[in-house]
């Protein structure tokens, strides 16, 4: 529920925020088209007039001058000029201009004024329009209003010994106001039509394309709601193909990892009760037998005799051995198993080792009559690794091939140099271990059986596994039943620098 809510919080959000892209991009598209509207319009207007001053000179100016020879204005002459003018444009007005820019005459003007003996009208737009005969477009003083520019028409004039300029505002004062209040109103309609236009468009168009982007977002919390909901096997599907392939391929992998480590957590709970079963089991049988025997050791003490007392003590002896090798081999794979034993690697003869291995458990072998043989070359290079785990594995595997060695039989330590490492073997004539049993047998308190012969149980080879780990190498087994039982690993060579 939690999730849905955050899902559909995130859409409104991006809906508000696309709609806000909109309406500033309808804003703003709407102000652009005013500008550019307005500008088009006075372009057009200049471009349709661009002829009107020029041609307004060939007509009126034929016969008559704009200036008399004593250097007065013809105002009858501009009267009828502008007349004619407003009777066609009420929009235009006409200025009488001399060659500095200064405006001689013009209807529009208060004349009594002083101020209006001083407008001047810039002529570089002027000469600029001429020069390109009216092709372009160019704004020019309005006299009437000194701070805007306008569109205008304009055109060169000389007559007799005057010279000066037509000039003529093709949107004056009264049009320039009568339009400003029509293009307010507008500017208002445009500006509310296209607002409005734009929030539907912007409610419509926001709503599918957050709806299309936000697909993944879904599937993500469906996803993620169904892995709470005990789904485990729930993933996205096609996640690298998505819009949001690094996200949803993450989610994915790390559903894999999380489901990974339930699973081992569920074999670790696993193994941890068969090991407290293995434990409480091996444990009780020797201690069982220790605290038998000393309850009868209590209870006859008198009536037995010195050989059976000897037994008993024996059999305690051995009972009391047996639980402490268990309780070490508990206490040092606990260690390995957590990581807590750092190998201390280092060059070593692994000859020597496997001598003094060999000379220590002869004894052990004659008494069960088994024939220990030592097979090796006289050059066996050193090896590299932790010498005393090294010979831990080794004593672990000598523990296994005697004890499961019948008497009479024999175990053989064989030592090969190859080309990059040694090779570490321990071969036992033994019963031998099934083939669908050999890949068990490193796994702690694992048993197996074949027929009623017990082939293996206890610590020592997943103790030797864990060492083989420890020196990036791996033990391997070669059985088949009655035929006896090869262990093998290698060790690296030590390479000198």
């Amino acid at each position: 529920m939690k999730q849905t809510i955050l899902s559909n919080r995130l859409i409104r959000k991006l809906v508000l925020a696309f709609m806000a892209i909109l309406v500033l991009a309808g804003i703003g598209y709407t102000a652009a088209t005013i500008y550019l509207s307005n500008n088009y319009f006075n372009e057009t207007t200049q471009r349709l007039h661009a002829n009107l001053a020029q041609d307004l000179i060939d007509e009126k100016f034929v016969n008559q001058s704009p200036i008399d020879s004593s250097g007065t204005v013809n105002k009858a002459l501009f009267g009828d000029i502008m007349h004619d003018m407003m009777a066609v444009n009420r929009a235009i007005e006409v200025y009488l201009l001399d060659t500095q820019g200064y405006v001689q005459y013009s209807v529009v003007l208060d004349h009594d004024a002083p101020e209006t003996h001083k407008k001047r009208i810039d002529l570089a737009p002027v000469k600029a329009f001429i020069a390109a005969n009216g092709v372009g477009y160019f704004l020019g003083d309005d006299p009437k209003n000194p701070d805007k520019q306008q569109v205008f028409s304009a055109a060169k004039f000389k007559k007799g010994n005057t010279e000066g300029y037509i000039y003529i505002v093709l949107a004056g004062a009264d049009f320039a106001n009568t339009r400003e209040l029509l293009f307010g109103s507008y500017v208002l309609k445009l500006g509310v039509g296209t607002l409005l236009v734009t929030l539907l468009f912007a409610a419509l168009l926001g709503f599918l394309s957050v709806w299309y982007l936000t697909k993944t977002l879904r599937e993500l919390v469906f996803a993620a709601n169904r892995f709470q909901q005990g789904d485990l096997n729930y993933r996205i599907a096609n996640a690298e193909k998505n819009d949001l392939a690094g996200v949803t391929t993450t989610y994915n992998r790390m559903a894999d990892t999380i489901l990974r480590d339930m699973e081992r957590i569920t074999s670790l709970e696993t193994m941890r009760r068969e090991l407290i079963a293995n434990i409480s089991h091996d444990l009780r049988t020797p201690l069982a037998i220790i605290q038998g025997y000393i309850e009868t050791l209590q209870m006859k003490d008198g009536s037995l005799t010195a050989e059976q007392r000897k037994t008993y003590l024996d059999t305690i002896n051995s009972s009391s051995g047996r639980l402490a090798k268990l309780i070490s081999q508990l206490f040092e794979y606990s260690k390995l198993e957590a990581n807590q034993i750092e190998p201390k690697p280092e060059p070593f003869l692994i000859s020597e080792l496997a001598n003094d291995i060999h000379r220590n458990y002869q004894g052990l072998a004659q008494k069960k009559l088994i024939d220990l043989q030592l097979e090796m070359d006289h050059d066996i290079p050193l090896v590299f690794g932790d010498i005393s785990l090294v010979e831990r594995a080794i004593q672990n595997l000598m523990d296994n091939a005697l004890k499961f060695t019948p008497n009479g039989g024999k175990v053989t330590v064989s030592i090969e140099a190859l080309q990059k490492d040694v090779a570490i073997t321990i071969k036992d004539s033994g019963p031998g271990i099934l083939s669908e049993h050999q890949a068990l047998i490193f796994e702690r308190y694992r048993q197996t059986k074949s027929g009623k012969q017990n082939e293996g149980s206890g610590l020592g080879l997943a103790i030797v596994k864990k060492i083989m780990e420890l020196h990036n190498s791996n033990i391997h087994v070669f059985s088949k039943p009655n035929e006896g039982t090869a262990f093998t690993f290698n060790l690296p060579l030590h390479q000198i620098a």
